[in-house]
């Protein structure tokens, strides 16, 4: 028999969550919902449920490295996301590396996790600005994270434009403002500077949202891969991630993940 031909190539290149709700395994649980294939490239392993982050640990820059030219050498790649670079080293080593390919990319600046720890260190935002943002086809905020990039307070939906303008002086070719901490509707603003795309829906009254802005670029990442525009990719993992905080579900004592495999049940 002839095998099958093989589905898109999506690669994260983020932090693990151990308790499976964000990071790497949101990621990679995303990517197999919607049909593509996910590949990894670890930065750091934290411990982490559904309470907290207990701990932290990067990985070395040569471990990435490493990671990344397996994957990449050999396999090859349609799209990428990054996640969590805690540090500056990180951050250079991985825009370095993104340098060299011709794939999209979604970067998600992650800064602090849903239990506001801090994953993203002081001195390494500047290098986020000066080194990934350039490279990134899509940079993916909420409202904390742009402020921590910008400078912005983002308190209304005018502010988003604001924030959306701040951002793409940083280089982004689409910067997409995700407003999720207004009240109200969950509304995203996507912009180049020119174009504008509104993303609104209901929200749910569901406090278990556990991972939801890595699932978020990951779906825009897995999109990108199909082949998909910037605008239909983010309209289409809108649509995947709400209903995905619709179906989200308790666990532990905490906040619980969303559920990947909503489609499914």
């Amino acid at each position: 028999m002839t095998a099958p031909p093989a589905p898109p190539r999506a690669l994260t290149i983020a932090g693990s969550d151990s308790g499976g709700g964000a990071g790497i395994q949101a990621d990679l649980k995303t990517m197999l919902a919607l049909g593509v294939h996910g590949m990894s490239v670890v930065t750091a392993v934290t411990a982490q449920n559904s309470l907290g982050v207990q701990g932290a640990w990067d990985l070395p820059a040569e471990t990435v490295r490493a990671q990344f030219r397996s994957v990449v050498d050999d396999i090859g790649v349609q799209a990428v996301k990054t996640g969590m670079l805690s540090s500056a080293e990180l951050v250079e080593t991985v825009a370095q590396l993104l340098a060299g390919i011709s794939a999209p990319v979604v970067v998600d600046p992650v800064g602090v996790s849903k239990h506001g720890d801090p994953l993203l260190a002081a001195e390494a935002v500047e290098t986020v600005c000066a080194s990934l943002l350039p490279l990134a086809t899509v940079a993916t905020p909420n409202l904390n994270e742009v402020t921590q990039l910008t400078g912005v307070v983002v308190d209304s939906e005018a502010g988003m434009r604001e924030a959306a303008d701040a951002l793409l002086t940083h280089g982004p070719r689409w910067a997409l403002i995700k407003g999720g901490h207004l009240a109200g509707d969950a509304v995203d603003l996507l912009t180049d500077g020119s174009a504008e795309h509104w993303f609104r829906a209901a929200r749910h009254d569901n406090r278990h949202t556990h991972g939801t802005g890595c699932t978020l670029a990951s779906a825009i990442a897995s999109h990108l891969a199909m082949g998909l525009d910037v605008p239909e990719a983010v309209g289409a993992a809108k649509e995947y991630v709400t209903g995905a905080i619709a179906s989200g579900f308790p666990l532990g004592g905490g906040i619980g993940p969303v559920d990947h495999a909503w489609r499914w049940r």
